[in-house]
């Protein structure tokens, strides 16, 4: 089986080379680069499976790589920073970073949320390739939701709307598919980063607010359901 390949990019070579080491000893396969420029290149030759890369690079820092990566590629992107602010996990989620971490990590939580991201992504890869051309009854296979024109699968995380398979992020399928399956039930946004972020980003309820608003990006509000705020509580999935 084909080694996961995964580029680390961070400026601090110290960091860079212990993350490699703790990936490395996982089977996954590693390169480095140390600059926003480099990684941009790296990227581009090594075709990473994943990429870990800090906010605070020389030159060309993490958000414009993350921006630039995401013109072209749904790589999947953790973002690492010493910061911890809530405007940096917002703006890096905005941009389209997958995940985040906030230095100083453990190496053990590190390598679970790159593994649980790798074997999202995975699936979500195999099983769009697998389904490629076949009945719309394969989207109707597992665990799902149906509305009009909106099927949400959680078993092979894949989103059908208007007949089209939608390309969306775990995190973001996870949150449709959650609001999706309790139709009319409204949540606050507390709520919802309890269920489905989890401890470490309680208080930051922006987080959800920027999921929401790139899902209507993907998602059109001319059907009978549509992802309502419910304002100064939370949202729901509306169905009229």
């Amino acid at each position: 089986m084909n080694k996961k390949k995964i580029l680390i990019v961070d400026d601090d070579e110290n960091i860079a080379e212990l993350i490699s080491l703790y990936l490395n000893k996982e089977c996954y396969e590693t390169e480095i680069a140390f600059d926003g420029e480099s990684a941009l290149q790296l990227f581009h030759e090594f075709k990473p499976n994943l990429i870990l890369l800090d906010v605070m690079l020389p030159g060309i820092d993490g958000y414009q790589v993350c921006t630039e990566i995401r013109k072209s590629s749904n790589t999947p992107i953790i973002m690492l920073s010493a910061k911890g602010e809530v405007f940096d996990k917002v703006l890096g989620l905005k941009i389209g970073a997958d995940d985040y971490i906030a230095k100083p990590f453990d190496s053990n939580e590190l390598v679970a949320r790159v593994g649980a991201l790798l074997r999202r992504c995975t699936f979500n890869e195999e099983t769009q390739a697998a389904t490629a051309g076949i009945s719309s009854e394969t989207e109707r296979t597992g665990t799902y939701v149906e509305y009009d024109n909106l099927i949400v699968n959680i078993s092979n995380y894949t989103v059908t709307f208007e007949g089209h398979n939608l390309e969306m992020p775990p995190k973001e399928l996870e949150l449709l598919y959650f609001l999706a399956s309790r139709p009319n039930q409204v949540f606050t946004r507390e709520q919802l980063l309890d269920k489905l972020w989890g401890y470490e980003y309680v208080g930051d309820t922006r987080t959800v607010d920027v999921h929401i608003k790139r899902l209507r990006e993907k998602l059109s509000n001319k059907y009978n359901w549509s992802l309502f705020t419910v304002w100064g509580i939370g949202y729901k999935f509306e169905v009229k």
